[in-house]
């Protein structure tokens, strides 16, 4: 609700979150509207004073109890969702005022790094499972019929958003022989799992709470995790109602606001407000809500934002919307695959590419950067 907008049922009690929730929420970075010295008309994002809004999916389901991966609770629904997530926000109450079970209990009194490697260790069993019950067969086909592990494991986990290289990187990494998976012990297959996890469902954690959570319980969740962001989801929004209603100038991320109507807030307005901006905003440079979802697309998943135009002279697509699109794209990515994300046929089509900015043609092996604008050339 905090990051997207949508209205969902919050409480603090277990699976207040029963049918799963879909919303879109957006990460910023600067268009090159500015930069071009032109006025841009985006077809599927939002610029907003030079900096350009582009949307993400958020799917938001019910929390896990122990034992999840065996069935119990919601497990079975949540961990059947989790093939759709390319990463995973993990929400904890970073104030220690819920235990594992979602149950309310006095403040510090659950240690919320307990929460942390309960999910990692739910949805590594969940995976586990999935291949041990093929384990023998898979090892037949592999060791008899000299089929390849790797295409064998992806074969298992078709569906899961795991790529054969995931899997081929983990091999490696483990140092695990490929060729005769029958000598490998369930710890071999158990870190297996872990670290296909970790390369294809990256996990951050929004550290809930943190205005009201003791600071050794942050010291805690930062020494066992380096990817947790202190988040306020009470704060933002807060923030974004008195925004809504004309009281503040606020935007998602800011790190300050600014107060419009002085005269509309009564003296336990005022006081939340400043409330939010010493314990939140200055103290975190933010509320943490915006800075989880830009952290994981940018970080975690390592994705960048390029802009296709059909001319490169004006910026524009066939309908003279000038910078129509904005596109996140794995860092890495080249030309092909862009036209690839663009459309099917594009890519199967693709001829070259040309940098909009310089007019030159580009190499078709050239990694593209984060604010490139890109003219593809395909026959199709």
């Amino acid at each position: 609700m905090a990051s997207t907008g949508i209205d969902v049922e919050t409480a603090n009690y277990p699976f207040t979150t029963i049918d799963s929730n879909r919303g879109y929420a957006y990460i910023r970075e600067e268009c090159p509207c500015k930069e071009l010295d032109v006025e841009c008309n985006p077809q599927n994002s939002r610029c907003v004073d030079g900096v350009r809004h582009v949307p993400i999916e958020l799917l938001d389901v019910a929390g896990l109890v122990p034992d999840a991966y065996k069935g119990k609770g919601l497990g079975n629904e949540f961990l059947d969702q989790l093939r759709q997530a390319d990463a995973l926000i993990h929400v904890i109450d970073s104030s220690g005022s819920t235990d594992a079970k979602g149950n309310p209990v006095d403040i510090s009194q659950h240690d919320p790094t307990e929460d942390i490697g309960f999910l990692t260790n739910e949805i590594k069993m969940w995976m586990l499972g999935i291949i041990e019950d093929k384990w023998s067969s898979l090892v037949r086909r592999v060791e008899v019929q000299k089929k390849d592990l790797a295409h064998e494991i992806h074969d298992v986990y078709t569906g899961l958003g795991l790529t054969l290289n995931d899997i081929k990187m983990s091999i490696s990494k483990l140092d695990l022989d490929s060729e005769k998976p029958s000598n490998w012990g369930s710890e071999d297959r158990e870190d297996l799992i872990e670290n296909m996890r970790r390369e294809s469902k990256p996990i951050l954690i929004a550290a809930n709470k943190a205005d009201i959570a003791p600071e050794d319980n942050l010291k805690r969740i930062s020494i066992v995790s380096d990817d947790a962001v202190p988040t306020s989801a009470n704060a933002e929004l807060a923030l974004k109602k008195a925004s809504q209603g004309n009281i503040i100038d606020y935007k998602p991320g800011d790190i300050d606001f600014e107060i419009l109507e002085p005269d509309k807030l009564n003296e336990k307005q005022k006081k939340g407000l400043m409330f939010i901006k010493e314990n939140v905003l200055d103290k975190y440079g933010g509320t943490g809500v915006q800075q989880t979802i830009e952290k994981s697309v940018k970080e975690l998943l390592n994705q960048i934002v390029v802009y296709p135009v059909e001319d490169e002279n004006n910026y524009t697509d066939n309908n003279d919307n000038v910078l129509p699109d904005a596109i996140l794209l794995e860092r890495g990515s080249t030309p092909k695959d862009l036209a690839y994300k663009i459309h099917s046929d594009i890519g199967d089509n693709y001829l070259y590419a040309v940098n909009a900015r310089t007019g030159m043609r580009i190499s078709d092996n050239e990694e593209l950067e984060n604010g490139d604008v890109i003219k593809i050339v395909s026959s199709a």
